[in-house]
């Protein structure tokens, strides 16, 4: 394990023995991918109960993503993937993002065109999803995507809290 990434997991337990609310845990979570990948936004969604909706407990953005905002994700091609099937995605660009999300007018109006996401699972439950987001061509490789899968068991205590 290389010292950097090394560092950044100490960060967030540190932050996480510290405080125990869950917005500790993404504030750290999101600082050390940011340090590690970049991001232009950075969001945590809760899966919600019958699995359709989800709902938005973090955002770096939350002007443009306010805090509580959901989205009905579990009947889309991205909700096949990544809630149903379980899948990391990488969107590389406009288009993937196009695919993606209904609200990619918002999104590339923010001057983003990639997106990794990445489910959080206990005992194989999907809990939410740890989304980063940044400017076309930043997310390329499946290197970046395991960066940000790495970082999801230590959101477990938080989003268990958060969908209470």
């Amino acid at each position: 394990m290389n010292n950097q990434l090394l560092q950044a997991y100490l960060s967030v337990t540190d932050a996480i023995a510290q405080d125990a609310s869950p917005e500790a845990a993404y504030r750290a979570v999101e600082k050390a991918i940011g340090d590690l990948i970049g991001h232009r936004l950075f969001t945590i969604l809760v899966r919600c109960e019958g699995g359709e909706e989800v709902e938005r407990v973090y955002s770096s953005q939350p002007e443009a993503y306010p805090v509580q905002g959901r989205k009905r994700m579990g009947p889309t091609p991205w909700g096949d993937l990544v809630l149903a099937r379980k899948q990391t995605f990488l969107g590389r660009d406009k288009e993937a993002i196009r695919w993606a999300f209904p609200d990619h007018e918002l999104i590339e109006s923010l001057g983003l065109g990639c997106v990794i996401n990445v489910s959080v699972q206990e005992g194989g439950e999907i809990l939410g999803t740890l989304n980063v987001l940044d400017e076309e061509g930043a997310y390329a490789s499946e290197d970046q995507v395991a960066v940000v899968r790495s970082f999801t068991p230590l959101l477990i205590s938080a989003l268990m809290k958060a969908r209470k």
